[in-house]
């Protein structure tokens, strides 16, 4: 069975725009659809579309969230550098704190990540 964005849902980005997508390849997102949109069901939510550099996915795998190892019985492929990839909020602000934050697809990120990180913040790790 698989999860639907409720469309009652905001889709809006942090400027305020309808969410562009993430990535399609590989699929991301907590529904899979490629966007960084969240539910009440999404407790890590998954809102950062972020670009995924060796150091990110490292520091990601020390501290317990191995984004590099394929699981396909969860159809996830696995990400490498370069992927762009729906992350949590927290995490994306743990490794800012601690000098690892991977750079950001701002029009691709959840508005919801204002609330935990400053626009400004945002802006300095832009790809887009």
């Amino acid at each position: 069975m698989s999860i639907h964005p409720d469309p009652k849902i905001n889709r809006l980005n942090i400027f305020g725009e309808p969410l562009a997508s993430c990535c399609f390849d590989p699929i991301t997102g907590y529904f899979r659809n490629g966007f960084c949109h969240t539910a009440s069901t999404d407790l890590g939510q998954h809102t950062v579309c972020a670009q995924m550099t060796s150091d990110f996915l490292n520091f990601s795998q020390k501290i317990g969230n191995d984004l590099i190892t394929p699981l396909p019985e969860l159809e996830f492929p696995g990400l490498k550098p370069g992927d762009f990839w729906c992350i949590c909020v927290e995490r994306w602000v743990e490794a800012y704190e601690l000098g690892h934050a991977p750079k950001l697809k701002l029009h691709a990120c959840h508005q919801s990540i204002l609330s935990y990180v400053p626009l400004h913040v945002l802006m300095e790790y832009s790809v887009s």
